[in-house]
């Protein structure tokens, strides 16, 4: 006899208060538990069948919903429903950089212990909420996800080939994308013809079960000087047909500037362990920001948002008030673009990564703009970061430090309270981990100012720059 199935609770009359990481919301209900919850928004009042219970809080999924927000609006992507990618279009924009603040300031306070009264200012708006990312990655597939609709009203579906997305938390299902209003909409026009032309050449897709296909992925790049870079990522080694898929790109589209493939044969998707072949102009895209022109290969790591990089980095010059002298250490540099940004600005600046092939793109950058008061060095920031090497480039007066979400290791931060620089400006993308680590620092320092820079709308990501400056 099978066990049975145990009923889920449901919980009633839950009010959404705010927003969470991947696009769930959080809300509470009258008993004040705390629920986070999926396809619902700031606002709304739902009814929710809990999937999952933690410690702190539950998973719950929406069963109905009681009342509509009034913060609601109506998506612009016909994918939205489905795609996963812009979690919070359906969240008017003022909304969302509301609860984006009201995120950082709670992490402040909570885990930090700050008093953010009169510290934070609020959100700098994006320039562009549609067309703002100068990079989207795509996936071929040789059979593309149909949708619970689909399934329900036709029943058995032929699949066509699709070249799109990755469903949320699917390795094997492909959206076919027919519009993305992520990029330029030349973005669309490369993915959609690229698609089209290797159906009507019958050139197979990539089945991830079976690993066979000849075209397995893309990486489109763009950049606000007009450059565009297309890599096409091949499943198989089949020149015959590379070059009928190249040629027609080429051809179809002469505005790109880097058109470049590679095979992968491999199990996974990375690229950076693979030779990446020009096929025709050159092997990188150009971006400029301020005075700064930043070379972009195919590997490169660089800010996906150009507009909002150069927003952000003006934001660390200003908070960092050089004067024209100053020693600055840059920690996690990725490929030196705040760095070689403030060069001009300072004596001399020091960029540690822990990339090797970020700060080949450092130096080669370096050497492009004939910037000559800026070094780079590769390993990571922990161990790089030493006494010799501090006796070798001198008292830093700033530290710039932009580490990834999970922020700064303890062994860093415990570094830089023995330094005690007079001036740390923080650049984070993880209110909660920023917070962790200024806790951490006010045994010497005191968080100034700071400023939420919101890069990515429709998404739960926020940057944030906080100036620390030494306690007398």
């Amino acid at each position: 006899m099978g066990r049975r199935k145990k009923n889920k609770r449901v919980v009633e009359n839950i009010l959404i208060t705010g927003i969470a990481d991947k696009g769930m919301s959080v809300g509470r209900n009258e008993e004040g538990e705390v629920f986070f919850i999926e396809d619902a928004v700031p606002g709304d009042v739902v009814n929710a069948v809990v999937i999952r219970k933690k410690k702190s809080h539950s998973i719950c999924r929406v069963k109905e919903t009681v009342t509509l927000s009034p913060e609601r609006t109506t998506p612009f992507c016909k994918h939205f429903y489905h795609c996963g990618g812009c979690k919070w279009q359906n969240l008017k924009y003022d909304s969302q950089t509301k609860y984006k603040f009201i995120k950082i300031v709670n992490a402040m306070r909570r885990i930090g212990k700050i008093d953010t009264e009169g510290i934070i200012h609020t959100v700098r708006y994006s320039k562009d909420i549609r067309y703002y990312r100068n990079k989207l990655e795509f996936t071929f597939c040789d059979k593309r996800w149909l949708t619970p609709e689909e399934i329900e009203t036709k029943g058995f579906i032929e699949t066509e080939p699709a070249l799109g997305f990755h469903r949320p938390n699917s390795f094997n299902k492909v959206l076919n994308l027919d519009e993305c209003h992520l990029q330029n909409d030349l973005s669309n026009d490369i993915r959609n013809h690229l698609r089209d032309f290797c159906i009507e050449k019958q050139i197979s897709f990539y089945n991830p079960y079976t690993h066979e296909g000849v075209m397995r992925n893309i990486i489109i790049r763009n950049t606000l000087e007009g450059d565009w870079m297309l890599l096409i990522v091949f499943g198989k080694d089949d020149a015959k047909k590379i070059k009928v898929v190249m040629e027609e790109m080429k051809q179809k589209f002469p505005f790109i500037t880097a058109l470049l493939y590679t095979v992968n044969p491999k199990f996974n998707d990375t690229i950076y362990d693979l030779d990446v072949h020009c096929y025709h102009g050159r092997p990188y895209i150009i971006e400029r920001l301020g005075d700064v022109r930043y070379k972009i290969g195919p590997k490169s790591f660089f800010q996906t948002n150009s507009e909002g990089a150069k927003i952000l980095f003006d934001y660390v010059a200003e908070y960092a008030d050089f004067k024209g002298h100053e020693n600055v250490y840059d920690l996690y540099t990725g490929l030196g673009s705040i760095a070689l940004y403030i060069a001009h600005s300072v004596g001399r600046v020091t960029g540690i990564e822990e990339i090797p092939e970020a700060i080949a793109d450092a130096k080669e950058n370096c050497a492009f703009n004939g910037i000559e008061n800026a070094s780079f060095y590769a390993g990571d920031v922990k161990d790089i970061l030493n006494d010799d090497f501090i006796r070798e480039h001198g008292q830093p007066d700033v530290v710039i430090t932009d580490p990834p979400r999970a922020g700064m290791s303890e062994k860093v931060i415990q570094t830089l309270l023995a330094l005690a620089a007079p001036k740390i400006v923080y650049v984070s993308c993880n209110p909660e981990t920023q917070a962790r680590d200024v806790l951490m620092l006010s045994e010497k320092y005191k968080v100034v100012k700071m400023q939420p820079v919101d890069m990515f709308p429709h998404t739960n990501h926020i940057e944030n720059v906080a100036l620390l400056v030494l306690k007398p």
